[in-house]
């Protein structure tokens, strides 16, 4: 067998191969249609580990007719990409999958950045990191950014499946009885990342002995051991980890925190920090909001807090966190204010900017580019003035519905009803 990880081995050839990221590769959709038209131009892929950002790019260079080499930008130096280079001389072009691609440094980025212009070099990034944040903006204005989600748990079972089935680069040479229970804990506790959950798959096949009948038996007690976290899932169908999600935070919304802990504590045991992160922060802006202002910078301290901490020590912040958005206030006005205002725009209620907030540089009005007739709240006495802002068709809509949950939003709910009135 190759000596290679199962991950690294059941990599897709071509981009009909890749499983997952359908809003990229899917039929009709942008690396689709660059690949099938043979168009390729420099990309960076970013998101989490393990989601298939090199698999991506391994399959966009199969599919071309264009020769590819792989490196990264830590391990690498300036010398292996002049070898590149050279290469793109003799042949016209060459792809160049980058891993790491943050980790560029000035020198090499200097010496790609004329190969990237004219063409010959194919860069295509791939990166952990927010590449609008941690990338030389000279790279990045010469590469399209494409985002990369986590597998969907369907999609990693069936990389799973794919997996035992295929004799060639897989384990289908073993004969494996995968228990349901086992399959889902693969598919469900690696968070995404379908690395993880091949390689654990690999590791539990691989270290299990055969019983009397030559089967390779894998059951939730070995997926678990293999992938390093409890199984928490509480039925046949896999939805038990979400049912606990959801159950998590209805009861924060209900301001029980009894049953609030209970289950952060079934998800603690499960070792999934960053689900309880997510959702404790969505919590914070969803449910809590305006009634509690500090919360949601005091929710994200206390995740940041507990991703630094790992655990058994994370537990700490997360359930003071847990203990106040249970007793805070609740509002809901924030997003749903939004979410109003979107439904309108959506049914095409949109209407002309009002003139005087047209941006008066293309307007012959004051170099201080202020509009037509456009009053500045910062010359009045009280910081601010009478003036429609909405569009005409608009005007009289009123989006935000304050809630009397708390002295702060009750005093906002009062600023807003005192300026709709004048305005």
């Amino acid at each position: 067998m190759n000596n290679k990880p199962l991950a690294f081995r059941m990599r897709p050839r071509t981009i009909d191969e890749m499983v997952g990221q359908e809003h990229l590769v899917g039929e009709g959709k942008i690396i689709h249609r660059m690949v099938k038209a043979k168009h390729l131009s420099s990309m960076i892929l970013y998101g989490p580990p393990g989601i298939g950002k090199t698999s991506i790019a391994t399959a966009i260079a199969g599919s071309t007719q264009y020769a590819f080499r792989t490196l990264n930008a830590v391990v690498h130096n300036k010398k292996d990409m002049e070898i590149v280079a050279e290469e793109a001389k003799m042949s016209g072009k060459v792809i160049l999958i980058l891993d790491e691609v943050h980790r560029l440094d000035k020198a090499k980025q200097d010496f790609l950045l004329p190969h990237l212009e004219n063409g010959r070099i194919v860069l295509i990034g791939a990166t952990t990191s927010n590449p609008y944040h941690a990338i030389n903006p000279a790279i990045r204005s010469r590469c399209q950014i494409f985002e990369l989600h986590p597998l969907s748990v369907s999609e990693i079972k069936h990389v799973i499946m794919q997996a035992l089935e295929d004799e060639e680069r897989g384990l289908g040479e073993y004969p494996v009885d995968l228990a349901v229970g086992a399959l889902e804990h693969f598919a469900n506790g690696c968070g995404g990342d379908v690395r993880s959950a091949l390689n654990s798959l690999e590791l539990a096949v691989l270290s299990t002995t055969p019983n009397e009948d030559g089967k390779i038996v894998i059951g939730v007690e070995t997926a678990e051991e293999c992938l390093q976290k409890k199984s928490f899932y509480h039925d046949k169908d896999g939805d038990g980890h979400y049912d606990v999600l959801s159950a998590f935070q209805k009861s924060i919304r209900g301001s029980d925190v009894d049953a609030a802990l209970h289950y952060l504590g079934r998800l603690i045991e499960a070792g999934d920090l960053v689900s309880i992160g997510r959702r404790l922060l969505v919590i914070a802006y969803e449910d809590i909001s305006l009634a509690n202002p500090q919360a949601g910078a005091r929710t994200l301290s206390a995740i940041e807090a507990a991703e630094r901490l790992g655990f058994p020590e994370a537990r700490i912040p997360l359930a003071n966190a847990v203990i106040e958005l249970c007793l805070s206030p609740k509002s809901n006005s924030a997003y749903k204010a939004l979410d109003e205002a979107l439904a309108d725009i959506r049914k095409g209620l949109v209407g002309e900017v009002p003139a005087h907030l047209k941006d008066a540089h293309y307007k012959g009005a004051s170099a201080l580019g202020r509009g037509i007739e456009y009053k500045y709240p910062h010359d009045y006495p009280s910081g601010w003035v009478a003036q429609q802002y909405l569009p005409d068709k608009l005007k009289h809509k009123s989006y935000y519905k304050p809630k009397d949950t708390s002295k702060f939003e009750s005093a906002l709910g009062q600023i807003y009803e005192k300026t709709k009135k004048k305005r």
